[in-house]
C-alpha cells in the first residue's frame, strides 16, 4: 500500500485527493493535510461582500468531505519537506513531527507578501478570506460619495476579483441611486493587455469598463499606502475606499529545495511532476506558470497530477498533460484564452454567461462538498 500525501486544502489539493480516491479506492492510503478544516470557495467572496450569498454558501467542512471520500484528513501546518527521507515536518496542528510518504502532491498555494507594501493592513481591504470579504462589504455599505479604487500590486496575478468588484460596486450604487456620487477607478501595475496576455480580451474588458463609467489607469505600481492615499512612483492616488490584491510569493515550505524560481514558484513539467524530484507533483498557485492564477487552472492541474501519479504507482508512463488556458466570466463577458499559443482569446457577451457562471459555481460546490 502506497502512502500518498496531498498538502493543501484549496482547489488543487481537494481535487487531487478526490481524483486519487476515485482511482485507488482502498488500495492505497491517501491523506490530505490542510492548515484549515474549512474549504473556502474564493470565487464567491465578491458575492459575499455584496450580500448576494451567506457565509455558509462559500465554505464547507473539509474533514467530513474527505472522510466521505475515504481520504484521511489532518489539520496542521506544513513546515518543510525532505525529499530524500520522503517525509514532511509538521510544526503545529493535530499532530506534530514527521509524516512519511511514498508520493507527494504539493498544493500549498502561495503566501501574501504584504511586507512589500507599507501600510497594506492598515489602509486596504482585500477579498482573500471570509472575514476580510465581510469587512469590505461593511465598508461598501458606508460609501455614499467619493472615490473607490480597485487594483492589484505587482506580483499579484489575480485580476478577476479586481474587475468583478468594480462592476459589482457600480451595480450596487446604481441600485441605491448613488452612482453619480462615487468615482470608481481600477489601477493596474501594467497595461490591461499585459495583465491578461491578450489584446482581444483587454479590449473587451476596457469597453465594459467604459460602459459602466469605470476609470482605468495603467502602469501604476502601488508601493505604499497611507490613510486615504495610495503612493505610486512619484505620485499618489486618493481614495475613500480601497480594495487591493497584495503581492504574492510561493510557499516557504518549498523555498529551500532548489526547485523554485526567484518568486518561490515550483518548476513543473506538463505532467505536473516537479523538476529534478522523484515522486513529487505540484499543482495550483504554487506551480510556475505564466499569466494569472485561477481556480479552474488549479483544478485541471490536480486532475492531471492525479492521473499521472496513479500511472506512476502502477508502473505506467504519464497518461495526461496540462494545457495552460484562462477562462473567466466578468459580469456578462466570457473570455477564453489558450495561454500556450499566440491565438487571440475567444470573447462572448450576453446575460447567458452571468447565469452560466452561477450554475457552474453551484455545481462545483455541490459536487465537492
Amino acid at each position: 500500500m502506497a502512502k500518498v500525501l496531498v498538502l493543501g486544502g484549496g482547489f488543487g489539493g481537494v481535487v487531487a485527493a478526490e481524483r486519487l480516491a476515485e482511482q485507488f479506492g482502498d488500495e492505497h492510503q491517501i491523506t490530505l493535510v490542510s492548515r484549515c478544516r474549512q474549504f473556502v470557495f474564493y470565487p464567491a467572496l465578491v458575492k459575499l461582500a455584496f450580500g448576494k450569498v451567506e457565509t455558509a454558501d462559500v465554505s464547507f467542512d473539509l474533514r467530513q468531505t474527505m472522510l466521505n471520500r475515504r481520504v484521511n484528513f489532518i489539520e496542521a501546518e506544513v513546515a518543510r519537506i525532505d525529499p530524500f527521507e520522503r517525509t514532511i515536518t509538521i510544526a503545529h496542528g493535530e499532530v506534530e513531527g514527521k509524516l512519511p510518504y511514498d508520493y507527494l502532491v504539493f498544493a500549498l498555494g502561495r503566501r501574501m507578501a504584504t511586507e512589500r507594501i507599507l501600510g497594506f493592513y492598515e489602509h486596504a481591504h482585500h477579498l482573500l478570506n471570509v472575514g476580510k470579504a465581510i469587512n469590505f462589504g461593511k465598508a461598501v455599505k458606508n460609501l455614499h460619495a467619493g472615490r473607490a479604487v480597485f487594483g492589484q500590486c505587482p506580483g499579484a496575478r489575480l485580476p478577476v476579483p479586481v474587475y468583478e468588484s468594480a462592476f459589482a460596486l457600480a451595480r450596487h450604487l446604481e441600485e441605491k441611486g448613488e452612482r453619480e456620487r462615487v468615482r470608481i477607478t481600477v489601477v493596474s501595475p501594467t497595461t490591461l493587455e499585459a495583465e491578461l496576455g491578450d489584446a482581444t480580451a483587454a479590449a473587451a474588458i476596457k469597453k465594459a469598463l467604459d460602459a459602466q463609467q469605470i476609470e482605468f489607469l495603467s502602469n501604476l505600481r502601488i508601493e505604499s499606502l497611507r490613510e486615504n492615499s495610495a503612493i505610486t512612483s512619484g505620485d499618489a492616488i486618493s481614495f475613500d475606499l480601497l480594495m487591493l490584491v497584495p503581492p504574492f510569493r510561493g510557499s516557504s515550505a518549498a523555498s529551500y529545495l532548489g526547485i523554485t524560481n526567484e518568486e518561490g514558484y515550483i518548476h513543473v513539467d506538463s505532467t505536473m511532476r516537479v523538476a529534478a524530484q522523484e515522486r513529487i507533483y505540484a499543482v495550483g498557485d504554487c506551480a510556475n506558470f505564466d499569466g494569472p492564477k485561477m481556480g479552474h487552472m488549479a483544478a485541471r492541474q490536480a486532475e492531471v497530477a492525479a492521473a499521472n501519479l496513479a500511472a506512476e504507482i502502477e508502473g505506467r508512463a504519464p497518461v495526461s498533460r496540462y494545457q495552460h488556458e484562462m477562462r473567466f466570466v466578468l459580469d456578462e463577458l466570457y473570455v477564453h484564452k489558450d495561454l500556450s499559443t499566440n491565438e487571440p482569446a475567444t470573447v462572448r457577451q450576453g446575460p447567458f454567461w452571468r447565469w452560466a457562471k452561477q450554475v457552474q459555481e453551484k455545481y462545483w460546490e455541490v459536487l465537492h462538498s
